[in-house]
């Protein structure tokens, strides 16, 4: 496994080129954030767009030995005001 600083900078290379694109939307980035976590994350499984759930649809569900431990719900990009 790469270390953390190097998964993070190149996570964030991959978004900001996505982003810079002027062209993506919320589910560009997702390939993206399912490697992150993957490589992160390598005792669970993250599921991206399971189907619905008691809490509603999130776009990821982690779970671990089948038991549900996290949601997230991935947001599009927005610039900041400075």
């Amino acid at each position: 496994m790469q270390n953390l600083h190097s998964l993070l900078s190149d996570y964030l290379e991959q978004i900001d080129a996505r982003y810079r694109s002027g062209i993506s939307t919320e589910h560009s980035y997702r390939a993206d954030l399912q490697r992150l976590l993957d490589a992160l994350c390598s005792d669970v499984a993250v599921i991206n767009e399971p189907r619905r759930q008691a809490c509603g649809a999130p776009d990821y569900i982690i779970t671990r030995r089948d038991i549900h431990i996290g949601y997230i719900e991935k947001t599009a990009l927005r610039r900041l005001p400075r």
